[in-house]
C-alpha cells in the first residue's frame, strides 16, 4: 500500500506537545486517571484491580460491547466490533469493502484517512464539498448526482469535523434511504454523537435506520478518553463484520485489556462523563461566540451546531497558515490552518473542548489586536 502522509498528523507531530495553548484540539479535555476511577461501580472497580494484563477476546471484552451497544436502538452486543482507535475501525472497513474499480463518495473537508484508504485501495474517490455559504449543510441533490454505477460506499461524518455542521433529521433520513435505494454500504462517522448543543438536535444512528449502514464511534471525542484508544463499528451485516474481525488479525488483533475496562467505566457513568463533557462546551461556546462578536472584522464564523471544533475563516488578505504559525511563534496558542486539509477559503480548525481555552483565546485576541 502507498499513502500520503497524514497531514493533519504530521501538523500535530510538529507542534502539539510543543505549544503551551492548543486551541485546535478536536477532543474533549482527558480525564485523570483517579478521577475516572472514582465513577467506576463495584463490578467494574473490581475488574480493575483484579484484571490480568494478558491478550483479551478479539471483537472486544464481552461487558464492554454491551455497554457500547446500549448507546443504540435495536444493536445487540454482536453487532459491535471494537479497535484500537477509530483509525483503525476505517482502514480495516475500507480494506475490505474497497478495492480497484470501486467507487466511494466522501463528504469534505474532513479527516484524511476517510478519503485517502479508501484511495490507497486502489478505489476511486469523489469528494463531497460542504460549503459555508450553506452553513456547510449536506447536499442530498449534489450526493445523488456524485454516485456512479460503481459506488460502493458513501462516507459521511456528522457532527462534522471540522464543521461543526449537523444535518436535520429529514435530510438524515434521506441519506440513508438514498444509500438503501442504491444498494450503497453508508460509512457513518459519528464520533461527536452526542455532543449536540441543543439535545432536541440528536440525531438517530445510522445504523438504527439502515440495515447497510455503519456506526462509527470512538472514546476519544465526547466521553474525553482519547489516551485510551477504544473504538468500534455497529452495524448489521454479519459477513462484513466477520471480514473485519479477520482483517484485524493483522493489524492489533485484540485491544488493550486496561483500556477496555477504563472505557467500560466511563460507559457505564455515561451521563456524569457526558454531562461534564457537555458543560465545558456550553462555557467555551459562549466565550467564543462574545470573541467572534468583538472581532467580526477579522473572522467569520458559522456557529456549529455539535462537537467540540468550529472552522472559522479568516478575513485578512495574509494567508491563514502564515496568521497561524506567527501566533503560535509568538503567543504559544495552536490553531489548524485548512491547508492540512487542502480546502481554500483561509479557513483553520479551532477546538471547543480543553479547560485552557479561556487563556488560550485571551492570547489570540491579544495578537488580533496586535497585529491589525
Amino acid at each position: 500500500m502507498r499513502i500520503p502522509d497524514f497531514k493533519l498528523e504530521r501538523y500535530f507531530a510538529r507542534w502539539e506537545f510543543a505549544a503551551p495553548y492548543t486551541l485546535c484540539s478536536s477532543d474533549i479535555e482527558g480525564w485523570k486517571m483517579r478521577e475516572l476511577l472514582a465513577l467506576a461501580e463495584p463490578d467494574a472497580l473490581a475488574r480493575w484491580e483484579e484484571l490480568t494484563l494478558g491478550y483479551t477476546e478479539a471483537p472486544g471484552l464481552p461487558a464492554l460491547r454491551l455497554e457500547i451497544a446500549a448507546l443504540y436502538q435495536g444493536v445487540a452486543p454482536e453487532q459491535v466490533l471494537t479497535f484500537a482507535g477509530a483509525q483503525e475501525a476505517v482502514f480495516i472497513l475500507m480494506n475490505v469493502l474497497l478495492g480497484p474499480g470501486d467507487h466511494a463518495v466522501v463528504t469534505w473537508p474532513g479527516y484524511q484517512s476517510l478519503h485517502e484508504v479508501a484511495r490507497a485501495t486502489g478505489a476511486d474517490v469523489t469528494l463531497l464539498p460542504l460549503r459555508e455559504e450553506d452553513g456547510w449543510a449536506l447536499d442530498v441533490d449534489a450526493l445523488r448526482r456524485a454516485l456512479k454505477p460503481q459506488t460502493r460506499i458513501v462516507v459521511v461524518n456528522f457532527p462534522h469535523n471540522p464543521t461543526g455542521a449537523l444535518p436535520d433529521r429529514k435530510t438524515f433520513q434521506a441519506l440513508c434511504a438514498l444509500c438503501d435505494e442504491r444498494g450503497i454500504y453508508l460509512l457513518s462517522d459519528e464520533v461527536y454523537r452526542l455532543l449536540e448543543h441543543d439535545p432536541k438536535d440528536l440525531l438517530p444512528a445510522a445504523v438504527e435506520l439502515s440495515p447497510r449502514a455503519f456506526s462509527l464511534g470512538v472514546m476519544s471525542k465526547a466521553f474525553g478518553l482519547a489516551g485510551l484508544r477504544v473504538g468500534w463499528l455497529v452495524c448489521r451485516d454479519e459477513d462484513v463484520l466477520r471480514r473485519c474481525m479477520a482483517y484485524k488479525d493483522y493489524t492489533t488483533i485484540c485491544n488493550s485489556a486496561p483500556s477496555e475496562v477504563l472505557a467500560l467505566i466511563a460507559l457505564r457513568a455515561k451521563e456524569r462523563v457526558l454531562a461534564r463533557s457537555r458543560a465545558l462546551l456550553a462555557s467555551n461556546l459562549a466565550l467564543l461566540d462574545a470573541f467572534f462578536a468583538r472581532h467580526a472584522d477579522t473572522f467569520h464564523w458559522v456557529r456549529p451546531r455539535a462537537g467540540s471544533v468550529a472552522f472559522p475563516r479568516l478575513l485578512r488578505e495574509q494567508h491563514v497558515a502564515r496568521f497561524t504559525d506567527a501566533l503560535v511563534q509568538r503567543e504559544g496558542v495552536l490553531l489548524l490552518p485548512g491547508d492540512v486539509y487542502d480546502f481554500p477559503g483561509n479557513h483553520f480548525r479551532l477546538g471547543l473542548g480543553r479547560t485552557s481555552l479561556p487563556e488560550a483565546l485571551t492570547r489570540l485576541e491579544r495578537f488580533v489586536t496586535d497585529t491589525r
